[in-house]
């Protein structure tokens, strides 16, 4: 746990002193990546809150998500079909299903106290 707060830490600091700019064609790419890292993110959440998360398949899915979502959006743009909407779906309905899983383990969590 400590480690993850120190990396968010660490990824803030950097991001605030040592900015990255992408031109403005790779935007949709981009976002669509976000978003499947979030949800990533938002899974691990719930697997550490359930008990079964395993960092290996975090990191993989981490990455794989985001590449893949990534290349979504990049093929259907260039064969001009809006190929990104089946991935913002997904990985948007993904991340409001676990986000509400997590809400609702907190919420008992905290009211049996």
């Amino acid at each position: 746990m400590i480690i993850g707060i120190l990396g968010i830490i660490i990824g803030v600091l950097i991001g605030f002193y040592i900015p990255v700019t992408f031109p403005t064609s790779y935007s949709l790419y981009l976002s669509v990546s976000i978003l499947a890292a979030i949800d990533s993110v938002f899974g691990a959440i719930k697997a550490s809150m359930e008990g079964y998360f395993n960092s290996t398949i975090f990191v993989t899915g981490f990455l794989g998500n985001a590449v893949i979502a990534g290349l979504l959006a990049y093929i259907g743009d260039k064969m001009g079909v809006p190929l990104y909407y089946a991935a913002i779906f997904a990985f948007g309905s993904r991340l409001f299903q676990n986000f509400a899983i997590i809400r609702r383990q907190l919420i008992e969590k905290f009211s049996k106290k």
